[in-house]
């Protein structure tokens, strides 16, 4: 029965999309990675510790220049106060650090409150660990939740909730009365916090990131994930954090020991280096991502598509009804990349029970030249469409 939980699994939404861009030779602005290659500097620094530096088994919980550097880039950042030998562990990725949490924690029977859309591996992991998901769904074009949502899901058999903040796809960063919010029910009803923050750096247009971490109550009760390829734009590289009290870093630790174990070590020097020496991309490059994506939305305004606001992520979402497209999401989505030789995401495809169905998720860290031509290709996609109704 257990088995089923993965093997009766379809292929993602983003590989399916990646999958026929390659086929077809389409843009890809569906799988969330920049067209820019990353820092140099970093990525001369892993190069380096390749060829100069040590290539055997790091430690477990990752190199303690690492460590350190986590816990120095989330103080002068966020203001939180992490003790870097007992409250930080190094992780192949997010992802990793996502199925360390949920399978480590989550004891058979235990509810999760769950926001969708949502990533698509929370669902198969906490159901995997034998927790139950009480799904809250979030609706365009804010995105929000309320006391009254938030009531109907937390019960007596709630240990968990799971957090994406800055939100993937909306592009929400959770305001400060949202998280105000969420803390309290948490204190209440004596619920963990796992919240992945991966797009914490990816921010923009005046908003600014807090980490529920920091919310009164909530020090000793929240795990906080990151992510070094989102902040750094090396989503290859695979190097996330778990950031925890000791009395739940210590059970993360023995879970990740015996998922991955380690991260190779010129990949988490180069990232301790990136921490402690990279402010001026840390101002820069979410600049960069907000002309980028002004230019998109730009250019499909132009076109008669209407854009959801953001404030994060590397993502734009389009209303398209109101953008003049009657077809569902994931019909145009198809359309899209088949007939028009573009990539994108379709919401729906982000949620389990009564999806949205009329947003498009489109990924705009991509080249000035990619993003006009995709703006050309998705108005040819909306022409199909139109004619095809008739």
């Amino acid at each position: 029965m257990a088995d089923a939980i993965f093997s009766n699994l379809p292929t993602t939404v983003f590989e399916e999309m990646s999958g026929l861009a390659r086929e077809l030779g389409a843009l890809n602005l569906g799988q969330g990675f920049p067209d820019d290659p990353g820092p140099r500097e970093i990525r001369a620094k892993a190069a380096e510790a390749v060829l100069d530096g040590y290539n055997q088994y790091p430690p477990m919980l990752g190199l303690p220049e690492l460590r350190q550097a986590v816990a120095g880039h989330y103080r002068r950042t966020q203001d939180l106060d992490l003790d870097w030998a007992g409250e930080v562990v190094v992780t192949s990725g997010a992802t990793e650090a996502l199925a360390a949490a949920f399978l480590g924690l989550i004891e058979p029977g235990d509810e999760v409150v769950v926001f969708q859309p949502v990533y698509d591996a929370y669902l198969p992991l906490i159901r995997r660990a034998g927790g139950r998901p009480r799904l809250v769904s979030l609706s365009p074009p804010h995105w929000r939740f309320d006391r009254t949502m938030l009531e109907a899901a937390f019960g007596p058999r709630t240990r968990f909730v799971v957090l994406n903040n800055p939100l993937n796809p909306a592009g929400l960063v959770a305001p400060e009365e949202d998280l105000a919010l969420l803390a309290e029910l948490c204190v209440r009803h004596d619920v963990t916090a796992i919240c992945d923050e991966v797009w914490e750096q990816v921010v923009f247009g005046g908003a600014r990131h807090r980490p529920l971490m920091a919310f009164p109550g909530m020090r000793e009760r929240t795990v906080k994930i990151g992510s070094a390829g989102k902040m750094f734009g090396l989503t290859g590289w695979k190097v996330g954090f778990l950031c925890a009290a000791p009395a739940l870093s210590r059970t993360l630790a023995r879970v990740h020991q015996f998922l991955t174990f380690t991260t190779a070590p010129n990949l988490q020097a180069a990232v301790a280096f990136g921490l402690e020496t990279g402010r001026d991309w840390f101002a820069e490059m979410p600049q960069s991502l907000a002309r980028s994506r002004e230019r998109l939305a730009a250019g499909l305004a132009r076109e008669g598509f209407a854009v959801l606001p953001g404030q994060g992520t590397y993502f734009l979402n389009l209303d398209l009804p109101a953008s003049g497209v009657d077809e569902p999401d994931r019909a145009f989505a198809l359309r899209a990349v088949k007939e028009a030789g573009v990539a994108s995401i379709p919401v729906s495809a982000l949620y389990e029970d009564d999806p949205v169905t009329t947003v498009l998720r489109l990924c705009f860290a991509k080249s000035d030249a990619v993003l006009d031509e995709a703006v050309v290709r998705l108005a040819k996609a909306r022409e199909l469409s139109r004619r095809d109704a008739l």
